[in-house]
């Protein structure tokens, strides 16, 4: 992670998960992460096509012109990467790591360079379908001149990588066969004989 607002958001994140996999949406204390909220959003994902802002921070909302509360979060993205935001998000959800990646953006007239953001997907636990949150943050590597002046068109989806992966306690546990340590590797006896 490189930008500020998301190592700060994922920090406050993992520590208030502790040892689950994912904290739930009470345990998230806005007064917590001020610095960081207006860079911030909440995704409430309720079916593969229904992804709303149920919060956008101000910082967020000056890049789109626009406030995005109820807004489809999907409906941001150019129409070739909307597929593949829809299943970073169910990845979130359903595996419960986070996401970060990077993502670019463009003024609606293309008059100015492109915008450089880093977006970060975390996951809030839920219990029944309809209470599925996804905490998440955008920011820009370097604040536009003109943000709150022009608005960002379509997003695009750069590199990405999972995060926070789920808690040790969760992870399968395999039992070795037995080898013996040679030289720092485990040499297994087999194979072929000589």
């Amino acid at each position: 992670m490189k930008h500020p607002s998301n190592r700060e958001l994922f920090d406050y994140w993992n520590e208030r998960r502790g040892e689950r996999l994912a904290p739930e949406r009470a345990d998230i204390e806005p007064s917590a992460i001020r610095q960081v909220l207006g860079d911030t959003f909440v995704l409430q994902v309720t079916g593969a096509d229904n992804h709303l802002f149920r919060l956008a921070g101000t910082r967020l909302c000056a890049l789109f012109g626009r406030e995005l509360k109820a807004e489809n979060f999907i409906k941001l993205w150019q129409r070739s990467g909307q597929t593949a935001i829809r299943e970073l998000v169910a990845v979130v959800m359903e595996e419960k790591a986070g996401i970060v990646a990077s993502v670019t953006g463009a003024t609606s007239d293309d008059m100015l360079a492109p915008v450089h953001l880093e977006m970060l997907l975390l996951p809030l636990a839920y219990h029944s379908r309809s209470e599925a949150r996804v905490l998440g943050a955008l920011a820009p590597m370097a604040a536009p001149y003109w943000l709150g002046a022009k608005a960002i068109g379509p997003l695009t989806l750069g590199m990405f990588r999972h995060i926070g992966a789920a808690a040790a306690e969760t992870a399968p546990l395999f039992r070795a066969a037995g080898g013996r340590l040679k030289h720092g590797l485990t040499v297994y006896d087999g194979g072929r004989a000589e």
